[in-house]
């Protein structure tokens, strides 16, 4: 009961403090609520465990860890790309190239790099990944 209530406080405190506005679950609300639910998980788990209910703690532990996980996990986008992407003068800057380059240096700019960063050969995923949206948003263009 006791952790009940603090969890109550936390929640009025935190309104509160926002103003009187609820937590939205859109945007990174839904990971604020996620938290407070897998920490509500946890506490009740362990109380559950120090009373003696070692079903009820570990169906709990186990809720709260995916509750954790999931707070952890980026909100999908259905699988597509994120709308928008670089512009074309962050792009020419990855790639070294300048605002006159043809699309022949575009791609001698872009193999030369991917390369470098490729993560088959010890490179980053988000290099590789960055490197790609580039050379896509200068070849569309043309």
């Amino acid at each position: 009961m006791l952790y009940l209530l603090a969890g109550a406080a936390a929640l009025a405190l935190y309104v509160w403090i926002s103003g009187g506005k609820w937590p939205r679950l859109s945007g990174g609300g839904w990971r604020v609520m996620t938290g407070a639910m897998a920490l509500a998980a946890f506490t009740s788990a362990g109380y559950a465990g120090v009373r003696g209910s070692w079903g009820v703690a570990i169906v709990l532990g186990v809720v709260g860890l995916w509750l954790a996980a999931s707070t952890r996990r980026p909100p999908s986008a259905g699988g597509k790309p994120a709308q928008g992407g670089m512009s074309a003068e962050e792009a020419r800057r990855v790639l070294g190239v300048g605002p006159d380059a043809d699309a022949a240096e575009i791609r001698a700019a872009y193999t030369r790099l991917m390369r470098a960063v490729h993560p088959d050969t010890g490179g980053s995923a988000g290099l590789a990944a960055q490197l790609n949206a580039a050379r896509d948003r200068l070849l569309k263009r043309r």
